[in-house]
């Protein structure tokens, strides 16, 4: 056991086995721990909906009393009743806490926990008062043994040796691992000593008023060598003289008959630097840890939770997968727990393990878990490890850990890690701008950043800088400044006379008017957009004069049917947006014209505007084509092979007055196809098969 106690501003306490250092206690002045005090303090709120009372006890925030944690002595009906020892009350069973105390009411409570964060510190009504060997609990009943004994023969031995002595009534007593197979004089002693601290707190309690601190735990040297100090520790080295005296002086009374080894350090380097536990101290808060066999651990601390994760690393030494999982789970099993305790962490604890196939090696790393966490002197609750690989687990928390003793969050991030980068802040800086422009009070802006930022908006926003200058009539003076922080930014707005205008309005007062916005005008329809989505096509389309057929060679004639209209073609099932027809014509969609080739170049055609909007050609003059006269549809309508003599296509169709839909036809078995009787005037004619004009594209 090493004590550096020199600086006298902070004390630490280190225990180091084989060279390794396997547990860490570190308190300072300016943070003493308060944890086992006993104070006399005075209700000030009761809160039913969260079965809890808040008290006042002259340290800070009040403290935090559950109703679990109330001694039936407060209870309506629980006057002079003394609960067993380890057989506390049901939550369930106990009355509202609204029907135990109330506002103003004098309690005595004991500090069970550290304050955490924005959290007060933890009270208890259950006191209890730990001597080396025995803790003495007033106000209850029965004997107890330590939970940490597991042995059911030492547990029974000790009940024995604890019935042998004569104990005080209304006094409950606990056994400590360090009682077990001491002599009976040892623990006559130390009930002695404790018998004798409670009549003076009892003394305390009716002379003092309330808040006031009735009783002080021990420091951290004297709480150490009670509750750690063994036989197994062969040596305690102290760097200060009056720390030796008071360590020797504790042992002398609480073990008399033990020989200890007290030696005092007279150097001038620092006991932890010549052990060379300096640097071991310097990599408990790192984020991750290097494993022996090559492995490593990463752990990260939130307010909720603890989160451990277990990688593999560089560790090659097996073929096979999953000897390498339990090789290297097993390693960090142990180092998990040493971390734990020298980090001091506690709450929900999560660690991540290697996935293994099989379920013997899987419990194989949950019993090395559970052997490492026996050496905790916290309380802990370790749950099966999953076939995940994952162990959910809880460590008592009574102070903040030491990562939290040693460092304070971040002022740039708020412990988050992470800034914003100069050009997010520099974007940021162009929208305040624009905001402090628009207030027409406003003749002159400074805006002022870290250097870093400074010189992105003066290289890489100068532009948009400049413009904003133009278009408001600002003046933007943008300055670095090298003490303010990444994250920063200072914007002052002066007025014509040079007097500061503060330029951020409240959100509040304008959240309800209605925004300066102006509706857009919608550009005129086009005409795939004004039709409807049909299956059978069979709506009405109103009559519209024969576009040109474009795509074949100028003065070439085109196919009609024989009412005189262009042909339609068959309409293919489904649903499909069909574009504007007219009384049995179709217009080839605008995308899939293609310049018509003649004998002089390519003929260029001004198509018709499409949804109100024209177009006009790049290259060439514009040329109208004359469209040409009607001919016989017999004389241009393609031919089917192998069907002669059978109408098809869209001279199949011909042409229906308006209104007057199309009847599908469906091809009848023996590969035929038989057409229904047409309705309308429309008139069907042959096809000839002697002439060879092309079909329109």
């Amino acid at each position: 056991m090493l004590i550096n106690a020199a600086e006298g501003q902070e004390c630490r306490i280190a225990i180091v086995h084989n060279g390794v250092l396997e547990e860490l206690y570190v308190e300072r002045a300016s943070s003493a721990s308060r944890v086992g005090n006993i104070y006399k303090a005075r209700v000030t709120n009761v809160e039913p909906a969260i079965q809890a009372a808040f008290v006042d006890f002259g340290e800070g925030k009040n403290g935090f009393l559950h109703v679990s944690d109330l001694h039936p002595q407060h209870f309506p009906k629980g006057k002079g009743v003394a609960e067993p020892v380890g057989r506390k009350q049901r939550h369930r069973d106990r009355p509202p806490i609204q029907e135990c105390l109330r506002r103003g009411q004098e309690v005595i409570v004991q500090l069970t926990k550290d304050g955490i964060g924005t959290k007060g510190p933890t009270m208890t009504t259950y006191l209890s008062i730990p001597g080396k060997y025995l803790v003495m609990m007033p106000g209850m009943s029965r004997m107890g043994v330590s939970r940490k004994i597991e042995d059911e023969e030492a547990r029974q031995k000790a009940r024995e040796i604890l019935s042998d002595l004569s104990l005080p009534q209304d006094m409950g007593f606990i056994v400590r691992t360090a009682g077990m197979n001491r002599p009976k004089r040892d623990l006559q002693r130390d009930l002695h000593y404790l018998s004798r601290l409670w009549k003076s707190v009892k003394q305390r309690i009716k002379t003092s008023k309330p808040p006031a601190e009735i009783y002080q735990e021990s420091d951290l040297v004297t709480r150490t060598i009670r509750d750690v100090y063994n036989t197994d520790i062969s040596r305690i080295i102290c760097d200060s003289k009056p720390v030796a005296l008071k360590v020797k002086e504790f042992l002398d009374v609480a073990m008399p008959r033990v020989k200890h080894v007290i030696e005092l350090y007279v150097g001038k380097g620092g006991l932890f630097h010549d052990f060379g536990l300096e640097r071991e101290i310097e990599k408990i808060n790192a984020r991750r840890v290097e494993l022996p066999l090559g492995g490593s651990l990463v752990i990260d601390q939130t307010e909720a939770l603890v989160a451990i994760d277990v990688n593999s690393g560089r560790f090659r030494e097996h073929n096979d997968a999953e000897t390498t999982a339990l090789k290297i789970n097993q390693e960090a099993a142990g180092e998990i727990a040493r971390q734990l305790r020298l980090r001091d962490m506690g709450g929900v604890i999560i660690i991540d393990f290697i996935d293994m196939r099989q379920e013997k090696n899987r419990r194989a790393v949950e019993k090395s878990f559970r052997e490492a966490m026996k050496v905790d002197r916290a309380k802990t609750k370790v749950l099966r490890i999953s076939s995940f690989g994952i162990v959910e687990m809880t460590r008592q928390r009574v102070r903040p850990s030491l990562r939290a003793s040693v460092y304070r969050t971040c002022p740039h991030c708020q412990g988050s890690g992470i800034t914003k980068s100069e050009e997010s802040l520099a974007l940021l800086v162009l929208r305040s701008l624009q905001r402090a422009g628009s207030n027409p009070d406003i003749a002159d802006i400074t805006v002022t950043v870290a250097p870093a930022v400074a010189h992105h908006l003066t290289n890489y926003q100068r532009q948009q800088i400049v413009d904003l200058e133009t278009r408001t009539g600002k003046g933007i003076i943008i300055q670095a400044d090298p003490a303010m922080m990444g994250d920063q930014i200072r914007i002052s707005c002066t007025n014509a006379r040079g007097s500061e205008v503060a330029w951020e309005q409240d959100m509040s007062t304008t959240a309800s008017k209605e925004l300066p916005v102006v509706t857009v005008l919608d550009s005129a329809p086009s005409v795939q957009d004004d039709q409807p989505e049909t299956e059978d096509f069979d709506d009405q389309v109103p009559q519209q004069p024969p576009a040109e057929q474009v795509g074949a060679p100028s003065g070439e004639p085109q196919p009609q049917n024989g009412s005189g209209q262009q042909p339609t073609g068959r309409r293919r099932r489904g649903r499909r947006r069909h574009k504007g027809r007219g009384e049995g014509q179709g217009q080839q969609p605008p995308a899939a014209i293609t310049p018509p080739t003649g004998p002089l170049g390519p003929a260029f055609v001004s198509t018709p505007p499409v949804g109100g909007l024209s177009s006009t050609p790049t290259v060439g003059e514009q040329q109208p084509i004359t469209p040409p006269e009607p001919q016989s549809a017999a004389n241009h309508a393609p031919a089917i092979p192998g069907a002669p003599g059978e109408p098809s296509g869209q001279a199949a169709l011909g042409a229906l007055p308006p209104g007057q839909p199309h009847k599908r036809r469906r091809r009848r078995r023996g590969g035929k196809k038989h057409h229904g009787p047409q309705q309308g005037g429309g008139t069907q004619s042959s096809p000839s098969h002697n002439d060879s004009a092309p079909p329109p594209p």
